[in-house]
């Protein structure tokens, strides 16, 4: 007993503690990290990064229509190539972003920001002009974002106040709210 009791002691001295490496990792990166919580926890910061995977995603899918002599396979493997970094950045800002938003928000979110991203790409790379039959288009996405946003208890409110037609269609997810 005596025996095991040095030996342990000895091992206590020449190792260092479990919690050294811990406490510096602290020390280094805590507050790193608690402002990454936070960064990621912003309502913005899904955006951004939908942002920048969608100049990605468009360069992917679009960016070769400059270079139509070039061999397909090359820019299938070009286009995947940068389409990886568009997921790098896509999939955080969705699995972040589902903490602030709901899917279809932020697939609606996403959306706008294609078209826009998109809008600048046509002008500016590509060299087309957008009519005015495109921006009405948009501003019809930019409705459907209006509409997604709508409060959700909002339908509910209006249906207290005495319209037959919004308590006869009663909105997703509230059946069992309302029985």
């Amino acid at each position: 007993m005596l025996n095991s009791a040095i030996r342990g002691d000895r091992e206590r001295r020449l190792s260092p503690p479990p919690c050294a490496l811990a406490v510096a990792d602290e020390a280094i990166f805590g507050n790193l990290f608690a402002h990454m919580t936070e960064l990621i926890r912003s309502r913005w910061f899904p955006i951004v990064l939908l942002t920048v995977a969608n100049v990605f995603m468009t360069f992917a899918w679009y960016g070769h229509l400059k270079y139509k002599t070039a061999p397909l396979f090359v820019v299938i493997i070009a286009s995947w190539g940068i389409a990886f970094f568009e997921y790098v950045l896509q999939v955080p800002a969705n699995r972040w972003g589902s903490s602030v938003y709901s899917t279809t928000e932020l697939k609606i979110i996403q959306e706008v920001i294609t078209l826009a991203v998109f809008s600048g790409f046509a002008l500016i790379y590509l060299g087309e002009k957008i009519r005015w039959n495109h921006f009405m288009a948009f501003l019809c996405v930019i409705a459907a974002v209006a509409f997604t946003f709508i409060p959700k208890n909002g339908s509910r409110e209006r249906g207290a106040s005495g319209s037959s037609s919004a308590q006869s269609v009663p909105p997703v997810g509230t059946v069992a709210e309302q029985r």
